[in-house]
């Protein structure tokens, strides 16, 4: 049986990787869960692999714990695909995303293909390196709402340009021409009675 070592990189960390030997005939959610064993994250939450290019370009999904909405589009199940099933290249990519709700996204790149060593269990750990980011808490993170309320703060500060507002601008215009008439009708004489 042929064995896949998959290097599986943090996007955004790329000097925290893991190298995982997966069997052939191993599932895409057994890669999920060997991943997790060795970051330390939980799991059982809603993520998915996509199949990629050089580019990491997303193709098909394979998804764990999809939502409903995915699951009526015939969404792939990880525990249903077999690694070998989407393994084209010598250097296969995937695109992973864990945890829709709080992201992480990860590069899961096929670096080489091995024999099976008697007496050793798959999937196993053959390297890591660099300590797994702390998974940011959900208080961090920003939540977006769908009140009018931020649409009522984007409309009031639409109307200032450089910290002044437009209707101030035009009080001090009639201002000063309120002043520049009166001086007008001082200067010919004060008024229409000239004539």
């Amino acid at each position: 049986m042929a064995v896949y070592r998959f290097r599986v990189t943090f996007e955004d960390y790329e000097d925290v990787y893991r190298d995982i030997d997966m069997p052939s005939k191993g599932t895409f959610l057994e890669l999920h869960h060997e991943i997790h064993k060795s970051t330390g994250y939980n799991a059982e939450v809603s993520s998915s692999f996509y199949v990629s290019n050089d580019q990491w370009k997303k193709g098909t999904e394979i998804a764990h714990l999809p939502n409903p909405r995915k699951k009526d589009t015939g969404v792939l199940i990880m525990e249903d695909i077999r690694l070998s099933k989407f393994i084209d290249d010598p250097h296969q990519k995937f695109y992973y995303i864990y945890n829709f709700d709080r992201p992480y996204d990860f590069h899961v790149e096929l670096i080489k293909i091995l024999k099976e060593e008697d007496g050793k269990e798959y999937p196993s750990l053959f390297k890591a390196v660099g300590q797994a980011p702390k998974l940011i808490a959900a208080a961090n993170f920003p939540v977006s709402t769908d009140d009018d309320e931020d649409d009522d703060f984007i409309e009031e500060t639409a109307t200032e340009e450089y910290g002044v507002d437009e209707e101030d601008d035009f009080d001090l215009l009639d201002d000063e021409e309120e002043e520049g008439e009166e001086g007008e009708k001082e200067e010919f004489g004060g008024g229409e009675d000239d004539y």
